[in-house]
C-alpha cells in the first residue's frame, strides 16, 4: 500500500488549504484513512479520518474547521482546512489501517506516506 500526501504550503492565518492522501488501491474490502500531523516538539496526533463507509473522526481542535472527505473511486482522500491557525503548523501525514473502526492511534495505522509541511503565519 502505497499513500502520496500533496497540498501542503505556506498559508496566512485565517486561510485554506486542501490537502489530498492518493492511495495506491487497497487489497481490503473495507479501510479507514486518517490524517495525521507532528509540530515541532510534539507527538505525532490524529487529525481527521475517514473510513470508506464514510463514518468520520475530527479532533476537537480542528472541529467546525477541517473537513475529510473521499473521492468515489475511494482511493483519494481529502483534507480541507480553513480558517486555520498557527497552532495548525505542522508536518501532515496520512495513513491508511484495514477496516471500519474510525481510530485516531497513530499505533493503528499500519501504513504510512511521506509527510507535507504546513505552515501557518500570523
Amino acid at each position: 500500500v502505497q499513500l502520496q500526501a500533496s497540498g501542503g504550503g505556506l498559508v496566512q492565518a485565517g486561510g485554506s488549504l486542501r490537502l489530498s492522501c492518493a492511495a495506491s488501491p487497497f487489497p481490503f474490502d473495507y479501510d479507514t484513512i486518517g490524517w495525521f500531523r507532528q509540530a515541532p516538539g510534539k507527538e505525532r496526533e490524529g487529525v481527521a479520518c475517514i473510513s470508506s463507509t464514510e463514518g468520520t473522526y475530527y479532533a476537537d481542535s480542528v472541529k467546525g474547521r477541517f473537513t475529510i472527505s473521499r473521492d468515489n473511486n475511494g482511493n483519494t482522500v481529502h483534507l480541507q482546512m480553513s480558517n486555520l491557525k498557527k497552532e495548525d503548523t505542522a508536518v501532515y501525514y496520512c495513513a491508511a489501517r484495514e477496516g471500519l473502526i474510525v481510530v485516531s492511534q497513530r499505533y493503528m495505522y499500519p501504513y504510512w506516506g511521506h509527510g507535507t509541511l504546513v505552515t501557518v503565519s500570523s
